[in-house]
């Protein structure tokens, strides 16, 4: 059915019936642009009027190319541009189904991770961690800088998987601490599972009253994509910023790589000086002094 908007619906059809081309158009290339849009608001048409649920599975791409009456081609776009923005998601020869709603997250929030995420019904979802090393290391002369530490000062550096709700949606951490301000850290403590920023709260009264970060889509590296259990391809967004106590002292840098797809994120603007431009997030590293003390997975 072509509504006065352009827009394609399937209400009182059967997914394999006939869809007419909308009058005045062509199957000429200049027009495929129109046509993948459309299939595009035709998912969105069937999600919706049909109430399908996360995992309920979509027509198929032979079946939406009838439905439409467009080619597989158009479809196929329709399905990438879907895909891409988190509304489904394709598992080869099983077919295209409807995918969990994206997880809201607000980086600039302070306080632990799962007080900076909610789902999509406002409620924060479960969170679990895994450590999976810690070490201590010399800062790059970028991290040294944002942490207004000289470069030869030894800094924690302790790497993380956080797995979030029922869906298993990861987040990969990772944060880097001065010895000079946080002398030891209780191993067992993380390996259970528990809160870092509470337990540095707890033993050093450090607290991020603000914080300052940036932002980046990215190419994961393999070990990152393994962590995260990410498809060939996919991206991740990257977050780098850094921790500042009540006095405005720097005590942690931190990155945190998302899956692109799985996550929204909020920010609220604040007024501070900027330490982090694009020039300082080129050496974001810390070269190992010890080996890694492996996590407990």
């Amino acid at each position: 059915m072509q509504g006065a908007s352009g827009a394609l619906s399937v209400t009182d059809r059967d997914w394999g019936g006939q869809m007419s081309t909308p009058k005045g158009s062509s199957p000429a290339g200049g027009d495929r642009k129109l046509r993948y849009q459309q299939v595009q608001e035709l998912v969105l048409s069937i999600m919706a009027e049909r109430d399908l649920r996360p995992g309920d599975r979509l027509p198929s791409t032979t079946e939406l190319a009838e439905i439409a009456d467009v080619s597989t081609i158009s479809v196929r776009r329709a399905l990438d541009e879907l895909e891409r923005a988190g509304r489904i998601h394709r598992h080869q020869g099983l077919g295209t189904f409807v995918a969990e709603p994206r997880i809201g997250a607000d980086p600039t929030r302070p306080g632990e991770l799962l007080q900076t995420l909610t789902d999509d019904q406002g409620r924060s979802p479960s969170v679990t961690t895994a450590l999976i090393t810690m070490s201590v290391g010399l800062p790059s002369t970028t991290i040294a800088a944002a942490l207004g530490v000289d470069s030869g000062q030894p800094t924690w550096e302790i790497w993380r998987r956080r797995t979030i709700g029922a869906a298993g949606d990861r987040i990969l951490e990772r944060a880097v601490l001065p010895l000079s301000r946080v002398p030891s850290i209780d191993r067992d403590r993380l390996a259970a599972g528990e809160s870092l920023y509470r337990f540095l709260q707890e033993r050093y009264g450090l607290t991020d009253e603000y914080t300052e970060q940036a932002f980046e889509v990215d190419t994961p590296n393999s070990w990152e994509s393994e962590q995260l259990e990410l498809e060939p391809g996919e991206l991740v967004v990257r977050i780098r910023g850094v921790s500042f106590d009540a006095a405005g002292q720097a005590f942690d840098c931190f990155e945190q790589c998302y899956r692109a797809t799985k996550f929204t994120f909020y920010t609220a603007g604040q007024t501070r000086h900027r330490i982090l431009g694009p020039s300082e997030l080129s050496n974001w590293s810390v070269s190992p002094l010890t080996d890694p003390q492996q996590g407990a997975d």
